[in-house]
C-alpha cells in the first residue's frame, strides 16, 4: 500500500525515553517511521546507527529523515535536525546515448534547483550504441565506457551543485532513466547479449542501489533508483516517459512517441499498454543529410517554401548564418518541397520546378537549400536525392510503426485523440510538416502534445512523488511488447507508406486539400 506521504523527506517528533519507556534509540526512530510510512520494516543504515544516540539527544528527538523504498523495503538514508538548511537534494538523470541531462531538486519541496546537460563522453569511443556494445567486447572496453560515463556524470554533478551553492554530499536520492544498453554501460554490466539472438539483457530491473556502489559521488548513503527496462529494445527511459505522460492513468487511449536512435512508441490507457520500437530515428534526428546536425546556433530548425514562387524562408537557431540543418528543419524542408511540387509523390526532385537550385554531382541531383554566399561555411548547403530517399524510408517506417501498433488493437491512427511526442523531436517538430509528408497521422494539430524531455521528467517525478515507485512497477508489468521484426503486416504497410504522403490519400485528407497538384 502506498503511504500517505507526499515527499521522501519526512519529519518525526519522538517521545523522549524514560524508565517506563526504555525502547532503544533505533527502535524508537524506526517505530515512528513505520507508523508514518504504513510499513512493517524500516532499515537504518549502520553509519546512522553509530551517530544516532548523540544526534537524537542533541536535536531533542526532533528529526528530519530522508527515506526511500524499493518495493516493500524502506531504508532510512539520512537524518538531520528538523528545520535545518540546506534541504536534502535529489538528482534526476536522463542517460541519453548522445546527450545526458541532469536536474537537481529540493527533495522537501520538489522545486527544481538547477539543470544542465553535456554530450555523452562515450561518443569519443563510439558514436552509436551498437558500436559501443562491440567496443565493450574488446579488452578493457567495458571498463573504459563505464568510466567515461561515471566520470562525466560526476563532473557535471559537481558543476551543477556549484551553480546553485549546493554540496554534492547534500544529494541523498537519485533516479536514472536510460535505454537498456546505456543502463548496462552505466552499471558496468556486459551488454554483449542484448544485440544477439535471443536478445537477453543481464538484468531488467536493477532496482535501488547505493550511489557509491556505482561510483557516483553524492552523499555516502545516497540511494539511486535505476528505471527498469522491458527488454533489449525498450528501456527505462520509455518507462519514465510513460510515467511523465500519464497515459498509464488516462481513460481515453493515447499514444506516446519518442524518437531517438530508434522510434519507440507506446499505445494505451489505464487498463492496458502495448509498445514497439523500430529504426526510424536517425534520419529524423538530422542524420539524413550531409549537412545534418544536432540543434545548435546557426543550425536550420525551420523552413517554409512559397508554393507559387518556390522561394525559401530559412530560420536558424539564434538567427546565425546557416551552417547545417537539424531534424525539424529536414521535415519542414521535405514538406515544403512536396507541397510546392518540387518533388513528386516518390520524393524525386523535379528539374522543371527546382530550376537553378538543382545541381548534379557525380550523377546525382542535389538541391541547394542555402547558397554559399549566404551560409556560414562558405559552401552551398544542399540536400541530395539520396538524402530525400533516406528521409522517405524513415518517415515510412515511422508511420508504419504507428499503423501496425494501432492495428494490433483494432484501431487506426485516426482514432487517436491525443498524440504525445517527446524528446527534441517532440519539442521542435512542426506537426503540420510531419503530417504533410505522411510521417504522422492526419489528426487535428491540437491533438499533438509536446512533452519535452519525458525521460528526465519521469525520473524527477520518482524523486518528488513516492507513489511513483509503485506506478513504475505497474507500468513495467503491464506493457505488452510487439516485435516488428517478425511482423509481415509491417513490411506490407511499409511499402505502401514509401510515398508522399502515402499511397492511400484517404488517410491524409488535409494534405490532399493543400497539395493542389493532386
Amino acid at each position: 500500500m502506498t503511504p500517505d506521504i507526499t515527499r521522501w523527506v519526512t519529519t518525526v517528533a519522538l517521545v523522549r525515553p524514560s524508565l517506563r519507556d526504555n525502547t532503544s534509540d533505533a527502535d524508537r526512530l524506526a517505530g515512528a517511521l513505520k507508523k508514518q510510512l504504513s510499513t512493517d520494516v524500516v532499515e537504518i543504515d549502520f553509519e546512522i546507527l553509530k551517530k544516532l544516540p548523540d544526534l537524537l539527544r542533541q536535536w531533542d528527538y526532533n528529526v528530519r529523515c530522508v527515506v526511500f523504498r524499493d518495493r516493500d523495503r524502506w531504508v532510512l538514508t539520512h537524518i538531520d535536525r528538523s528545520g535545518d538548511t540546506p534541504s536534502p537534494a535529489g538528482l534526476a538523470i536522463d542517460l541519453g546515448t548522445t546527450r545526458v541531462v541532469l536536474r537537481l531538486l529540493d527533495l522537501a519541496s520538489g522545486k527544481t534547483l538547477a539543470e544542465s546537460s553535456f554530450d555523452n563522453p562515450q561518443i569519443s569511443v563510439a558514436p552509436d550504441i551498437l558500436a559501443r556494445i562491440h567496443h565493450a567486447d574488446t579488452p578493457g572496453g567495458l571498463a573504459q565506457l563505464n568510466d567515461l560515463i561515471i566520470t562525466g556524470i560526476n563532473q557535471a554533478l559537481m558543476d551543477l551543485c556549484r551553480s546553485c551553492s549546493t554540496d554534492p554530499v547534500d544529494i541523498h536520492l537519485l533516479a536514472l532513466a536510460g535505454n537498456t544498453a546505456m543502463t548496462h554501460l552505466f552499471l558496468g554490466l556486459n551488454p554483449h547479449w542484448i544485440i544477439r539472438e535471443p536478445y537477453i539483457p543481464v538484468v531488467n530491473r536493477p532496482g535501488v542501489l547505493k550511489a557509491a556502489d556505482v561510483g557516483i559521488k553524492a552523499a555516502p548513503r545516497a540511494r539511486m533508483l535505476i528505471f527498469p527496462n522491458i527488454g533489449s529494445y525498450f528501456g527505462g527511459d520509455l518507462v519514465a516517459g510513460i510515467l511523465y505522460s500519464g497515459i498509464n492513468k488516462a481513460m481515453d487511449t493515447a499514444i506516446l512517441v519518442d524518437v531517438g536512435t530508434n522510434a519507440e512508441v507506446v499505445l494505451g490507457n489505464s487498463s492496458w499498454l502495448i509498445a514497439c520500437a523500430g529504426a526510424a530515428g536517425p534520419a529524423l534526428e538530422g542524420g539524413v543529410t550531409r549537412m545534418g546536425m544536432m540543434a545548435a546556433p546557426g543550425v536550420i530548425d525551420r523552413i517554409s517554401i512559397d508554393p507559387a514562387t518556390c522561394e525559401f524562408d530559412v530560420h536558424t537557431i539564434e538567427e546565425k548564418l546557416p551552417c547545417g540543418i537539424c531534424g525539424s528543419g529536414v521535415i519542414d524542408l521535405a514538406a515544403g518541397l512536396f507541397l510546392a511540387g518540387m518533388v513528386d509523390i516518390r520524393g524525386r526532385l523535379l528539374p522543371e520546378k527546382c530550376g537553378t537550385r538543382l545541381q548534379e554531382k557525380n550523377g546525382m541531383h542535389h538541391l541547394v537549400v542555402v547558397p554559399r554566399d549566404q551560409s556560414a561555411t562558405g559552401y552551398d548547403l544542399t540536400i541530395s536525392q539520396a538524402d530525400i530517399d533516406s528521409l522517405i524510408r524513415s518517415k515510412a517506417a515511422m508511420y508504419t510503426i504507428l499503423e501496425t501498433l494501432t492495428a494490433s488493437v483494432g484501431m487506426v491512427p485516426g482514432d487517436l485523440s491525443t498524440f504525445y511526442v517527446s524528446g527534441t523531436f517532440g519539442s521542435f517538430i512542426n506537426p503540420g510538416s510531419a503530417i504533410s509528408i505522411g510521417m504522422l497521422p492526419d489528426l487535428p494539430i491540437n491533438s499533438y502534445k509536446p512533452l519535452g524531455n519525458s525521460s528526465l521528467g519521469g525520473a524527477a517525478m520518482a524523486l518528488t512523488s513516492p507513489s511513483c515507485v509503485d506506478e513504475i512497477d505497474r507500468i513495467r508489468d503491464r506493457i505488452t511488447y510487439l516485435e516488428l521484426n517478425v511482423n509481415q503486416e509491417f513490411m506490407n504497410r511499409f511499402s505502401a507508406a514509401k510515398f508522399l504522403p502515402h499511397t492511400d490519400l484517404s488517410l491524409f485528407p488535409s494534405v490532399k486539400k493543400r497539395a493542389t497538384f493532386f
